[in-house]
């Protein structure tokens, strides 16, 4: 398979990857939206906090690394799928040992909540543990379906089980309000069930296919889904395994940085159950753009750099054409979230509090709510920028690159939990977007810097896509000066007449970007319109 033709199913896959995030979070939206006016804040902090962080850390500890060590390396004539789907079912007997010790921590060390207002907190840990191990069962077909590109099957199966979450979420809350914790418990369940049924019928139905054959699929029959070993071969692919060994001690530390927030809320007891309940829905909502763009993104370019460039090689050894390709989509790539991030910073300080009264009244929009997701907006577009550079970053890096990175993401980690615990006694909930902030952008260093080493003996210089236009950054300017102004004239304690003014004027400014984001930026459009726009229209797996 070509660079190109690589480069064109990965931005398929990052196409439907950001359809499917625009329906999860839209769903996820509405959810909270709707239990918010039919149950406590407190008992939202404790599932949206704590008992997400358990499935959360069960989850990416059982999997992460498997899928960055499987998903990386040679295509897909070269790789014994024997092997590695030995190797793949491992992360079920490993989740089931996260499992037991994360809900032991959960269930005895941690300070339990009052049962009163949060009822069956004992039971929910068992149960989302349980959902995160089924979760498991269908992680060899994952890897499966992402490196022969059947982008719509994780669409299919992510919307039917967000779907059917959301419904047994809105019958129980609705009829059944009194059980708890046992409402979302049961959510969670059935969503994962319904993830690992919709993989698993798919490839009973597939495998034994005119279809499959005929594109020369490496398994024939359910029987090689299954762990076993081949006469004369070993059981999994050292190289694989140790590649998967140095991610599993990154993916400690990455774990901490991602859900640091969290990790500090639920050990060291900042913020109480309702404080934690307010600032999760504020982050929810403050990072639906960034997690429903940035990271569907993020995952699809990773295969495709992992396939087009060879691990561990310097530029010069490679094919010129392959890593031309890779710079030109870095550069572009770069571009791209860039001025989404851009976009977000500015109109997200002017039109926060308008979104949290509109979202959740005044219980988001009194207090911290507003400063919080101002914050955050600026927060987006360090994130942003951190996912394209480290995606790049982790498919060229070789093994021993990886674990030299381990030591960096561990000084990055102390450092974080540091200032998370410090910056929030200091400044409440906004400490932990400041030390969020702070980490991301020495993140960013860290990528930048490799990434400048990696092509500094090149003709290339993708890291130009990190300089927007004069004219671009101007008209950002303006609007966010002209965005601030109205809200101060109009926003939001005049009625939804001046609201709806607010409005308009933010419209009128995003017109003017928008235009001389396509009048400037000629190699990000071009991009956009003929890599990412045309694939929302493609119908074959």
């Amino acid at each position: 398979m070509s660079s190109q033709d690589v480069l064109k199913n990965a931005s398929t896959l990052a196409s439907y990857n950001v359809l499917l995030q625009v329906m999860f979070r839209v769903l996820t939206f509405l959810l909270n939206a709707f239990t918010l006016r039919f149950v406590s804040k407190e008992l939202i902090g404790v599932v949206n906090v704590r008992l997400t962080l358990l499935y959360s850390t069960l989850v990416f500890l059982s999997r992460e690394a498997f899928r960055r060590a499987c998903l990386s390396g040679s295509t897909d004539g070269k790789r014994n799928w024997r092997q590695l789907i030995n190797l793949l079912w491992l992360t079920l007997p490993l989740g089931v040992l996260w499992g037991a010790l994360l809900a032991a921590v959960w269930l005895w060390l941690l300070e339990v909540p009052d049962p009163q207002s949060v009822p069956f907190y004992g039971p929910a840990v068992l149960l989302f543990g349980l959902a995160g191990v089924q979760e498991l069962l269908a992680e060899p077909l994952w890897v499966l379906a992402q490196v022969h590109m059947f982008v719509k099957l994780k669409v299919v199966a992510e919307s039917l089980a967000m779907l059917a979450k959301c419904s047994v979420t809105v019958v129980l809350v609705m009829s059944a309000r009194e059980w708890g914790l046992y409402i979302f418990s049961a959510a969670h369940l059935v969503y994962t069930g319904v993830l690992v049924l919709c993989y698993a019928v798919y490839f009973l139905h597939f495998l034994p296919s005119k279809e499959a054959i005929e594109s020369n699929f490496p398994l024939r029959n359910i029987r090689d889904l299954m762990p076993h070993k081949a006469h004369g071969e070993p059981l999994v692919d050292w190289t694989v395994a140790r590649l998967t060994w140095s991610f599993f001690k990154q993916s400690f530390l990455k774990q901490i940085l991602t859900e640091g927030e969290r990790y500090v809320m639920t050990f060291l007891n900042v913020l109480s159950f309702g404080d934690q309940g307010v600032y999760d829905i504020v982050n929810n909502l403050g990072s639906m753009v960034a997690r429903f763009i940035f990271l569907p993104i993020e995952e699809s370019f990773y295969i495709f750099f992992a396939k087009v460039l060879e691990r561990g090689r310097d530029v010069k050894s490679q094919k010129q054409e392959d890593v031309g390709v890779a710079a030109d989509v870095l550069q572009c790539l770069l571009k791209l979230v860039l001025v989404i991030g851009l976009i977000i910073a500015v109109f997200g300080y002017a039109y926060s509090e308008l979104a949290l009264d509109i979202y959740g009244g005044s219980l988001l929009s009194s207090g911290a709510g507003p400063s919080l997701l101002r914050y955050y907006s600026c927060y987006v577009l360090l994130l942003a920028v951190n996912g394209v550079t480290e995606c790049f970053v982790f498919a060229a890096m070789s093994q021993e690159e990886v674990d030299k990175y381990n030591l960096v993401m561990l000084a990055l980690s102390a450092s974080f939990l540091f200032l998370s615990y410090m910056l929030t006694w200091w400044a409440g909930g906004v400490g932990f977007i400041l030390a969020n902030c702070l980490n991301m952008a020495l993140r960013i260093t860290h990528s930048v810097l490799y990434i400048r080493r990696y092509f500094l003996s090149s003709q290339w210089k993708p890291l130009r896509g990190l300089l927007p236009s004069l004219p671009l950054c101007l008209v950002l300017g303006v609007s966010a000066a002209v965005t601030v102004v109205s809200e101060i004239a109009f926003c939001c304690d005049g009625g939804w007449l001046l609201r709806f003014v607010h409005v308009g004027v933010g419209a009128a400014c995003l017109f003017f970007v928008l235009g001389t984001v396509v009048l400037t930026e000629t190699q990000l459009v071009v991009f956009v319109r003929t890599q990412l726009l045309p694939q929302y229209r493609k119908k074959r797996l």
